[in-house]
């Protein structure tokens, strides 16, 4: 089993700011999606759709999604990806697991969803 995709709910402006996050910053593209009767995107890393972006006005409050506290990535490239976190303004914290000899990088969406990158083989 593995993670098919996660779905972000926001309103239309912080929709758009997600989308754009995810592109800028998490290199992910805009994709097919299927017509849902609502809005929405699909970003994809190669061929596959691994984050849905859905228009909802409701905030999702804590207690509906229990425990989850992010949603982890793999990354290559840790010194670019650092240098376009500081570019674009977009605080980060670091934290180096030796036992996998890899570094990981925790951030926040602009829905402030918790994100963590992960670079094997690369330290800061």
């Amino acid at each position: 089993m593995h993670i098919d995709h996660i779905n972000i709910r926001a309103p239309a402006e912080l929709l758009e700011a997600e989308k754009r996050f995810f592109c800028d910053i998490l290199d992910l593209h805009e994709g097919r999606r299927p017509d849902f009767g609502s809005r929405g995107y699909w970003l994809y890393s190669g061929d596959q759709a691994i984050v849905h972006l859905s228009l909802g006005d409701k905030l999702v409050e804590t207690t509906n999604s229990g425990y989850l506290d992010h949603v982890a990535f793999r990354g290559t490239g840790l010194e670019q990806f650092a240098t376009r976190l500081e570019q674009a303004g977009i605080r980060y914290s670091t934290n180096f697991v030796a036992e996998h000899n890899m570094t990981q990088l925790f951030l926040k969406s602009p829905t402030g969803t918790g994100i963590e990158v992960n670079f094997i083989d690369e330290a800061e």
